[in-house]
C-alpha cells in the first residue's frame, strides 16, 4: 500500500492514472510548453497555476484548509 510521505499511515489520495497525468502536465510545464488553455492562449509562467491545471486535468480536487486550521494560523 502506498503512503503519504507526511502522513505514514495514510494511504496516497491519488490513483496511478491520477499521478501520470499531474506528472505529464508538470513535465509540460518544466519545458515551456503548458498553455492556459486551448487555441492562442499564453504559456503558463506561473508554477501555483501549472498545478490548478495539473489536477484540474487530473479530476482532483484541491484540498482545501477547514476553519480549525485557519483559526490556528491566526
Amino acid at each position: 500500500m502506498p503512503c503519504n510521505e507526511k502522513h505514514p499511515a495514510m494511504p496516497s489520495k491519488q490513483t496511478p492514472a491520477q499521478k501520470r497525468k499531474v506528472h505529464q502536465v508538470m513535465e509540460e510545464f518544466k519545458e515551456g510548453k503548458l498553455k492556459s488553455g486551448k487555441g492562442k492562449h499564453p504559456k503558463v509562467k506561473s508554477r501555483k497555476q501549472a498545478v490548478a491545471i495539473a489536477l484540474s486535468e487530473a479530476h482532483i480536487k484541491p484540498k482545501k484548509s477547514t476553519p480549525r486550521a485557519k483559526a490556528a494560523k491566526k
